[in-house]
């Protein structure tokens, strides 16, 4: 099993930024596939992005691409979301989660079998 912490979260203004982080540790998890879903109250988790831990390919949803940018550390097994040109609609509880399986399927929720606690992300307008 992999522990997942996030941190970074806060309140910023709308075109502002925020870093969010994911540190890792447990077992094994260079071949992991990591995620970052988010979900705002009364919606649906959504899919923001993904990294595969091993190689750096990564993926991002419609509504974050051009705007975000997911990134990992091998030194500090910490994996990273830069979120800039925010804006009230990505308001929301943002979570790192750790899939094992393969293939991977980076959009799928259910297939992540770590999940960090959220962090709270709120943009103002």
């Amino acid at each position: 099993q992999v522990q997942l912490v996030e941190s970074g979260g806060g309140l910023v203004q709308a075109g502002g930024s925020l870093r969010l982080s994911c540190a890792a540790s447990g077992r094994a998890f260079r071949n992991l596939g990591m995620g970052w879903f988010r979900q705002a109250p009364g919606k649906e988790r959504e899919f923001v992005a993904s990294i595969l831990w091993s190689d750096g390919n990564s993926y991002y949803g419609d509504s974050v691409k051009g705007r975000f940018t997911v990134s990992r550390d091998f030194a500090k097994n910490t994996a990273y979301l830069q979120m800039n040109s925010l804006k009230p609609e990505d308001t929301a509880v943002y979570y790192c989660a750790a899939d094992s399986s393969r293939p991977y399927y980076p959009t799928r929720a259910s297939g992540y079998d770590s999940w960090g606690q959220g962090t709270q992300v709120t943009v103002s307008s």
